[in-house]
């Protein structure tokens, strides 16, 4: 088994390091381990994105701890969240990609205690704030996201306002996003 494209930048982000190359497996399970205390060999961890060509499943317990490192409860929760997460009619939305993203479309994002910032999508992965409401991240200010995630951080990088660079700025360091809401460009 192959871990989607999807499932393997997820980890990438998690860990804070690409996986280009078959050496960069060791770091990831020992990234894993430290966070899920879990050991998933480098060798299981190659097999999974695709360094190697044996189609082998792996074990319940190295899926739920992929799943646990990047947030989630098991690989039954990942998958249902994968599959249904960017679903609308009350159902949340757990992930953002900026790539399927439409230009024009708003993104409203809350984090703790009561803030809340909507970002107007603008060409690649910039976006503009439309309204900041509790936060410091100024209306006006321009900056690229490249995604958004339900409960993690969001990270805005070269934040730009009045002709200023701000450098990156990050919202929800604590609790992450609480909430996400897209309205798409009719």
């Amino acid at each position: 088994m192959k871990l989607s494209p999807h499932t393997i930048e997820l980890l990438e982000e998690a860990c804070g390091h690409e996986i280009r190359i078959p050496a960069d497996c060791n770091f990831l399970s020992l990234d894993i381990e430290s966070k899920t205390k879990v050991h998933i060999g480098a060798t299981t961890l190659k097999r999974l994105v695709g360094f190697t060509n044996d189609e082998r499943q792996p074990h319940t317990t190295t899926l739920d701890a992929i799943a646990h490192y990047l947030g989630y409860k098991s690989w039954e929760e990942y998958s249902r969240i994968a599959d249904n997460g960017n679903s609308t009619f009350d159902k949340h939305i757990y992930e953002l990609r900026s790539a399927t993203i439409s230009q024009g479309s708003l993104v409203e994002v809350h984090y703790m205690p009561d803030r809340k910032i909507t970002f107007e999508k603008m060409e690649h992965n910039r976006y503009k704030v439309i309204e900041s409401i509790n936060s410091k991240m100024p209306q006006g200010a321009t900056g690229e996201i490249k995604n958004f995630v339900l409960h993690h951080p969001l990270f805005v990088d070269n934040v730009q306002s009045n002709g200023n660079h701000l450098g990156q700025y990050t919202a929800g360091i604590v609790s992450g996003l609480s909430a996400i809401k897209i309205i798409e460009k009719n």
